[in-house]
């Protein structure tokens, strides 16, 4: 990375129009890869070239897009190749034309997941692999607890960061630890927090508690994604609920989520709480 902080960021598309520059954090299991997917769908329905960006070790985010799970990761590949790597071995169409990559992970059991994001983004500069895209949406695992997987917001890859979650202790444990890392990251760049995505999960009072929550941490609730079937349903079938069931109210739901992150301008830079504040606040709404 440059010293001027410009390497990365300008390697993955700041000198081209892209028009966003997005990353979708939360805890492992929350529906971050689904609701990512989804939003990248109903983009390329409207019309936008979008690149998904999968930074997960389990290389799942792209596949609803793809219709399978990508098996030519960007870690994979510089393992089998090394210097040879191209970015037909790396970069694949999904649905609507999506541009889908996996930065992949070590083998099961050796290495650091985090470094390996590190190693697959600074690969894609190299490459220069990100075409003439409007979007790109990073798709990160997990909480900020690994250099690695805060590259996004540490290195300007991404401006804007969307937490998925919902009214669930560890997943608002999650958020709230997303949220520092984007505090101490925004006083040297300009990354700041686009917003939270409620998925719900149909715990007690759970929009009432996530909106405190929100209020709390300075920051805005982007989407209230409701619980349905038609998700699971869709899954199976290794399709996005927009392909699978597009007149769904579920498939509204996604398309206007992707209709806010593209016309919002107001972000925010969040002000986490403390793990005790935390603990009472979901105590206080879980036991009414």
């Amino acid at each position: 990375m440059k010293e001027d902080g410009k390497g990365s960021a300008e390697g993955l598309g700041r000198e081209r129009c892209i028009i966003k520059k997005i990353a979708v954090y939360g805890k492992g299991g929350i529906g971050k890869s689904v609701t990512t997917s989804n939003v990248s769908a109903a983009l390329a329905d409207k019309g936008y070239k979008v690149c998904q960006i999968g930074c997960d070790p389990k290389n799942d985010s792209t596949r609803l897009l793809l219709g399978r799970i990508c098996k030519e990761t960007v870690l994979d590949k510089v393992r089998v190749l090394g210097d040879n790597v191209q970015i037909s071995d790396i970069v694949h169409q999904g649905y609507g034309g999506v541009t889908c990559i996996e930065a992949g992970g070590p083998e099961p059991g050796v290495g650091c997941a985090g470094r390996g994001i590190i190693v697959a983004l600074g690969k894609l500069e190299e490459l220069d692999a990100i075409g003439d895209e409007d979007v790109i949406i990073y798709d990160v695992l997990g909480d900020v607890v690994c250099g690695g997987f805060a590259v996004p917001i540490r290195e300007n890859y991404a401006q804007e960061i969307y937490i998925v979650t919902s009214g669930e202790m560890m997943a608002l444990y999650a958020a709230n630890n997303i949220c520092k890392g984007i505090s101490r990251f925004a006083r040297r760049g300009s990354v700041r927090l686009g917003g939270l995505i409620l998925n719900c999960r149909m715990v007690a009072r759970e929009v009432e508690l996530v909106q405190e929550f929100a209020k709390r941490i300075n920051a805005r609730i982007a989407a209230v994604i409701p619980r349905d079937g038609i998700v699971q349903q869709a899954e199976v079938r290794r399709k996005t609920v927009i392909e699978y069931a597009p007149e769904s109210d579920q498939a509204q739901a996604y398309r206007k989520l992707a209709d806010y992150m593209m016309a919002s301008t107001e972000t925010t830079i969040p002000t986490p709480i403390s793990f005790d504040e935390l603990e009472e606040l979901v105590a206080e709404y879980g036991s009414e």
